[in-house]
C-alpha cells in the first residue's frame, strides 16, 4: 500500500513503512511515526472544493476529502450529503460542513489516525482526523455541522 503526497508525510504501517516514488516537481517523504498514525505535515497543501469530485488535495465533502490523490473517509463522523442531497436542509448544512472542513484543514498540521478497518467498501481510507490529540469531526459535531458516525447513515431530512 502506498501513499502519494505532495508534501512531507509521516506514515506508519504495523510491520512495515513504504515510502511512495518520487513526482518530478514535488518531493515528498515517508518515514515512521507510529503504529496507527500518519502526520500530514502542512502549510504545503491548501485545501479547497473539490470541483468535479477528484483531487489533488482538495474536500469533497464534511467527511470526505483528498490528500494528494489519495481518497479518505473521516471515521469518525457523518456530514450531509452535498452531491444529491435529499432536501434543502441538507444542501445547506452539508455545504457548511464541507467549508468548515476546508478551514479545520489548513489550519496546521493533522494526524490521520488508524483505527479498525484500514478501507471502505469504495476504497476509501477510514481514518480519525486529529490536531493535537482532538478529532476534528469531533468539532464539526460539537458545531452541528456533523453527527458522530454509529456504523450506518440516517436522514438530514
Amino acid at each position: 500500500m502506498t501513499f502519494q503526497y505532495f508534501s512531507t508525510i509521516l506514515i506508519a504501517l504495523s510491520l512495515c513503512a513504504c515510502v511512495s516514488p518520487k513526482d518530478e516537481t514535488h518531493s515528498e517523504t515517508v518515514a515512521p511515526a507510529s503504529a496507527h498514525t500518519a502526520e500530514v505535515e502542512e502549510p504545503q497543501f491548501v485545501y479547497g472544493k473539490c470541483y468535479k469530485g477528484r483531487g489533488p488535495s482538495c474536500v469533497i465533502d464534511g467527511d470526505t476529502f483528498y490528500v494528494g490523490y489519495d481518497k479518505v473517509r473521516i471515521a469518525d463522523i457523518d456530514t450531509p450529503e452535498t452531491y444529491r442531497p435529499k432536501c434543502e436542509y441538507e444542501a445547506q448544512l452539508g455545504a457548511r460542513a464541507t467549508d468548515r472542513m476546508i478551514e479545520l484543514l489548513n489550519a496546521g498540521p493533522f494526524d490521520l489516525v488508524t483505527s479498525g478497518q484500514d478501507t471502505d467498501r469504495y476504497g476509501r481510507y477510514l481514518r480519525t482526523v486529529e490536531r493535537n490529540g482532538q478529532s476534528l469531526g469531533s468539532i464539526l459535531v460539537s458545531e452541528g455541522l456533523a453527527r458522530p458516525w454509529t456504523g450506518r447513515r440516517r436522514s438530514w431530512c
